[in-house]
Order: structure tokens, then sequence, then C-alpha cells
């Protein structure tokens, strides 16, 4: 792009470490801005999606193609699942913020942002194992559609998941641990950072747990606007197909690696990647120590796909030095912009 900072010695770098697929847009970058280890990529999980995110999306040749895939893939316009109607459905809501966060990554890497790791937070990770090359767009839109329906099925209303901010994980676990003794349907699903936990189960017991968040004066307790348990033992049912379904065969190592969501160990294979995809479905999500990981890799600055700005908060209340910016807030050239600043490199200019 005529005006950014060339790094061009550091491409041949990676590329001789990494390869370089030139059927991908993914492998294909034709400069990077920053260190091999400077920029990671955040995709968010149900309950950011936003009434019209897929009509928002930037006019950029990625993305058209990224829309035209997951078309296919699903059998219609998939512009059309991002109505406010169509995303109180769980199969829409997952299926957009899918799409919605891999066209916009696809973008940033044809526009010469390549990330060092991926990251996504619950359904997010398909979105991240597809831009790191090791799942195919086709596969993951049907993957994605499948455990969807599958959860919808098992949980049709009643359950869901609330959010719980200011209290710390042992306090949030001792009264989960209490209301189970009543009700069993709930349990701890995400810690997404020392000071907000994310509790799921039966709506009815996820209300008892919130009712003492409040008590014991937590800044935020409230039901998320997802409908299903999602991360817990209630939904092992849905791990157990989508193990069936994971196309092993037809998947690669990625090309970028990922976190993962469950053990947080960083994901260098097709099979590791095919392992959390499935496995953090019915277990325990521990988000902060995903970004943790990054930083400890050496990522300093956090681009986070739209919609919203929720992973990016995060971030900065884990480890105020990282930078961040969430793609639904800012643009193409703003992200572009910032991984040249982020490499100290002179010349850098704004679109």
């Amino acid at each position: 792009m005529p005006g950014f900072c060339s790094a061009r010695p550091m491409v041949l770098f990676w590329e001789r470490i990494h390869g370089d697929d030139p059927d991908t847009p993914e492998h294909r970058a034709r400069e990077t801005y920053g260190s091999p280890m400077s920029i990671a990529f955040l995709f968010p999980g149900q309950g950011s999606q936003v009434a019209g995110m897929l009509h928002a999306l930037p006019d950029h040749p990625a993305v058209a193609r990224t829309l035209r895939e997951a078309s296919e893939a699903y059998g219609d316009d998939i512009r059309a699942i991002d109505t406010p109607d169509a995303l109180r459905s769980t199969i829409c809501a997952q299926l957009a913020l899918l799409t919605t966060g891999v066209s916009v990554a696809r973008a940033l890497l044809q526009e010469s942002v390549r990330p060092a790791a991926l990251a996504g937070l619950s359904v997010g990770a398909f979105g991240a194992a597809v831009v790191s090359g090791a799942l195919s767009m086709t596969d993951a839109v049907r993957i994605v559609r499948q455990r969807a329906e599958k959860m919808v099925q098992l949980f049709p209303h009643g359950y869901g998941l609330g959010v719980i901010v200011g209290i710390s994980e042992s306090r949030v676990h001792a009264w989960v641990a209490a209301v189970a003794a009543k009700d069993p349907e709930i349990f701890l699903a995400n810690v997404n950072s020392p000071s907000q936990m994310v509790v799921g189960g039966s709506l009815h017991a996820i209300d008892a747990v919130l009712r003492l968040a409040r008590t014991a004066g937590a800044r935020r307790a409230e039901v998320l606007s997802v409908p299903v348990p999602s991360h817990g033992p209630l939904l092992e049912p849905v791990e157990a197909a989508v193990r069936m379904e994971m196309p092993l065969g037809r998947m690669h190592h990625p090309r970028i690696p990922c976190i993962g969501n469950v053990n947080t160990d960083l994901l260098r294979t097709r099979e590791a990647i095919a392992e959390d995809l499935a496995r953090s479905i019915a277990h325990q999500v521990r988000w902060h120590r995903m970004t943790m990981v990054l930083r400890e890799l050496g990522c300093d600055l956090y681009l986070e796909m739209p919609p919203g700005h929720v992973l990016s908060d995060l971030s900065r209340e884990a480890a105020p030095d990282i930078r961040t910016l969430a793609l639904g807030d800012g643009s193409l050239s703003d992200a572009t912009y910032l991984a040249c600043v982020n490499a100290s490199n002179s010349g850098c200019e704004r679109n």
C-alpha cells in the first residue's frame, strides 16, 4: 500500500520459517508491518452480535470473497441472517460472528497486516481456525451451523449464560457450588478476567448465583444474550457430535498458531486445533489466560475483529500496557496504520 512502511526483509524471514501458500490471502500477504511476534488477532464469541453486522463490513475484495464462500456453504445469502429477529437465533448469531470475523481478518491480511498468533473466544475459535489455514470456510460454516442446531435442539429455552463483574473467581466458584447443591444445572463457564466470570446452566440456577453476586456488591450481574448453556457439562452431547463431524482429513496444520480455549496452549497442529474446537464446547474457557499467553509470546498489539469491543476491554483490564483496536470501532486503515507504527518504523501514513 503506497505511503506505508515496507518490511520486505521481515516477510522473507516469516516465509522462510512458516512457508507461504499462494492460493489463499492468509498466506500471500506481500509485506508485513511489525515483528513476527507483535500482533494478535482476536475473534469475539456469541453475545457480541449486533444487527446489521454483515452489512456493515468494509468494501474489500477479501470481504466479498468470504461472503460468497459463506453464502455458498450456507445455501443462501449469508447477509440475510443479521436482522434483529434472526440474530435472536443461536444458529444465526454464531454464523454471523464466524463470517464477520473471517471477512475482516482476511481483509487485514490482504492489506499486509500479518499476526503472530490468533485467539478466538468460543465460536470465535472457528474464525481463528479458518484464518490460520487449518480449517476451510466451507467446513467451518457447516460445523458451526450443526453445533448451534444441536445446542438449540437440546436446550430450546430456559438455559443460558450470566456475567458477573467485580467478583473474584474463588467467590463465584463457591456460590456456584452452593447453588449446585440444590440445582446441579449450574457451572462456571468462563474466566474472562480476574474480576469477570461467566456462569452457565438453567436460568433458574443462574438467577440464584446472580442474586448472590448483587448482594455482594458486584458491579454487574446479569443474563447474557446467549440462550444456550455453553462451556459446561450440559453440552457434552454437542461436543461428541462435533468430534464426529470434524473433518480432520481435510484440515491442515495452521500457518499462524492459535491459542487454545481450554488448556490455553499454543496450537500448532491440525489435531490440536480440532481437539480444542470440540472440547471447548463442554469445558470451561479461560480467556484471561489466553490473553496472557499472547502477551508472553511478545504480542503487544491486539486487533479485535468486529463486532464490539469486549475482548479489547478485557485485554486492557488484564494488561494496561497492551495496545488494542476493536475493528468494530475503527477501520482497516486504522489497523494497518497501527500495525506499521507498532513496528517502530518511520513513514507510516493513514490512507
